[in-house]
């Protein structure tokens, strides 16, 4: 559409500058053309009709405009006191070919149509002889230093805005790139954390229930084969995901790249059932988390994982409780266990997971605090505020 629109507004100029090129050849403040009608009507159509398709070839056009006024001015055809007025359609075409063209093409496209003119012009006030001494009534200076400097100015100036332009086209396609750069960048980061919390959490669980299942093989095969179950599911869901996000890093044609959804709120339960063992009992509470939009709920499902991993990591806890609730615009989060609290393993072993966390929670303006309880434990509070009409993705 936005096409079809530049072409007509192209040949509603290619037509007009046909019509004031030809009434200005039939009637200039100088000497009038002496010659047919129909020459002045061809020259102007000659000079100005190749304008409605200057988009689609600014060189070729540019070449024939320069061709046919050059011809035209040498010829005569043409007002004298007025000549510009046929080289304004070689200005146009000049300017679409210096945003079109590159250096090197614009550079000659310059100098081609300034070499032009300067030639015809001065050709065609020899060949006459026509001064202002010799036409009285001219009502502007005949001399071809004036007409000559004139055309120049003027292809010139189409010239230099053209290149301009160019340059800020150029500018704003660079700007885009960057952005898009930038917002790669910031995908694969996004990526990068997920892979942590997931290989993070899953491998340290994977390790934590490994351990059990080998210390108590012999004497209780039954909580073996349990410790040997949330291993298989773990790394399942582990592979899952991991499969997930590098999926994302496939082209768009790729058949084999199938996305599943991302884990949110509702996936809450099922990670506690996983992580459940006969030596550590998880109380979950889920409230309104059910309208929860995509990108916050995966967020509270991130959180929740990596305060249980460092539960499990670190606190030696026998009992752990994880409350989210959400409402009025703010879900809060909330998991608490019994175990030994802030300890120099566990300060500088989930360092990293609680600098994630606060990254997270930061992302949507929300807050997070992560510290010992004075009854005993660990407690990490978050609250994420989010727009329930916020667009899932």
């Amino acid at each position: 559409m936005k096409r079809v629109r530049g072409t007509l507004i192209d040949g509603a100029v290619a037509v007009l500058l046909t019509y004031l090129i030809t009434t200005a050849t039939l009637d200039p403040p100088g000497p009038a053309y002496a010659g047919p009608a129909a020459a002045a009507w061809l020259a102007g159509a000659a000079v100005g009709l190749p304008l409605a398709v200057r988009r689609r070839w600014p060189l070729p056009v540019l070449a024939f405009v320069i061709a046919a006024a050059a011809a035209a001015t040498a010829a005569g055809v043409v007002g004298f006191g007025v000549i510009f007025m046929a080289w304004l359609p070689v200005a146009l075409a000049l300017y679409t070919a210096a945003t079109a063209a590159g250096r090197i093409a614009a550079a000659f496209a310059l100098a081609g149509g300034l070499a032009a003119p300067a030639v015809t012009i001065v050709w065609l006030y020899l060949r006459t002889g026509v001064t202002s001494a010799d036409a009285q009534g001219s009502e502007v200076p005949l001399w071809w230093q004036f007409e000559l400097s004139l055309v120049a100015v003027i292809l010139a100036a189409a010239w230099a805005v053209g290149r301009l332009i160019r340059w800020r086209r150029a500018l704003q396609a660079e700007s885009a790139r960057r952005l898009a750069r930038d917002a790669v960048a910031d995908e694969r980061l996004r990526i990068a954390r997920e892979l942590h919390d997931i290989v993070g959490h899953s491998l340290s669980l994977i390790a934590v229930k490994a351990t059990v299942a080998n210390h108590i093989a012999e004497e209780r095969p039954a909580e073996t084969r349990a410790a040997l179950q949330t291993i298989e599911k773990t790394s399942r869901s582990a592979l899952v995901e991991i499969r997930r996000l590098l999926d994302v890093l496939r082209e768009d044609d790729d058949p084999a790249a199938e996305l599943a959804p991302s884990p949110g709120a509702a996936d809450l339960p099922d990670l506690v059932e996983r992580l459940r063992s006969a030596g550590l009992r998880i109380d979950l509470e889920l409230s309104g988390t059910e309208e929860l939009p995509t990108a916050v709920g995966l967020t509270v499902y991130r959180i929740v994982q990596e305060s249980l991993t460092n539960v499990i990591k670190h606190a030696e806890a026998g009992r752990c409780r994880v409350t989210v609730r959400a409402g009025d615009g703010t879900v809060h989060i909330e998991v608490t266990d019994d175990g030994r609290g802030r300890q120099p393993t566990r300060k500088r072993r989930g360092g990293q997971g609680l600098i994630g966390m606060r990254e997270r929670v930061t992302m949507y303006g929300g807050r997070l605090s992560a510290d010992t309880r004075p009854e005993g434990g660990f407690q990490v509070v978050a609250a994420i505020p989010y727009t329930a009409a916020e667009e899932t993705v």
